[in-house]
């Protein structure tokens, strides 16, 4: 992961912190809209006939209120304010009872209570020392802890973008072979399935919202927006998805 840290000569004349995400982007599908994918059926199935989820690094709370039902309850930590009171809207709107967490796990893990399962989507590929994150994990789930990450790191496909815009090659990892290594030396034994994402109904939505973000991410000026998005054109959001899921047995 530190090979992936921006080069300070490129964040210092950054216009604003790069990795401040646009919620809208994170929002949750409305109900009757999707179909639940892999990691979200493994999540539903430990829930059986109800219960808590405990969301991390939640976003708008896509990855809990996908779930819901059979959930009834749920949970998320983030450390952007916005996300966390996108996610609390969207369970009032639900009536989903709801609490929030503000901070960057597995530091804020002592304010959070258990639940009866948790999800963590697309959060590992920002971890640096994995097994105390994936532990704290463990320790908030009673039934199981489902992970969902892409196969490659979420910025290769923005490989030729930094290319193009700053003459910076980019590293190959890690990939989620690398997260599942390290998973797998904590002593854990994880099952892992790959599988491809059901269509979104948000993807028309993201893909507008989409360069400006990665225009932000790049340490670009606004001026620039209009070149990003040309470039990213032809880009696909990508589908691929790994899930990495374990019971807990205590």
């Amino acid at each position: 992961m530190a090979d992936w840290a921006i080069p300070a000569e490129i964040l210092d004349g950054a216009p604003r912190q790069p990795f401040v995400f646009t919620p809208g982007m994170f929002a949750a599908p409305e109900p009757g809209t999707f179909e639940l994918s892999l990691s979200n059926r493994r999540a539903a199935e430990a829930l059986g006939d109800g219960g808590s989820v405990l969301d991390v690094g939640c976003g708008g709370g896509s990855a809990a209120l996908a779930v819901a039902p059979p959930a009834t309850e749920v949970i998320g930590t983030d450390r952007q304010h916005d996300m966390l009171a996108l996610f609390t809207e969207t369970a009032a709107r639900r009536g989903l009872a709801a609490s929030v967490h503000p901070g960057s796990w597995p530091e804020v893990a002592d304010q959070v209570p258990a639940a009866d399962v948790v999800v963590c989507h697309n959060v590992l590929y920002n971890i640096i020392d994995l097994p105390p994150f994936v532990a704290a994990l463990g320790d908030h789930a009673r039934r199981r802890v489902v992970i969902e990450i892409t196969p490659k790191h979420p910025q290769d496909r923005r490989r030729m973008l930094w290319r193009h815009f700053w003459n910076l090659e980019r590293p190959h990892e890690p990939t989620a072979a690398t997260a599942v290594e390290a998973i797998v030396e904590t002593g854990l034994d994880p099952v892992i399935e790959e599988f491809l994402l059901p269509d979104d109904p948000r993807a028309a939505a993201r893909n507008e919202l989409q360069a400006g973000q990665w225009r932000r991410n790049l340490c670009l000026p606004p001026e620039r927006e209009a070149e990003v998005a040309e470039l990213i054109a032809d880009v696909p959001f990508p589908r691929e998805r790994v899930a990495i899921w374990w019971d807990i047995d205590r």
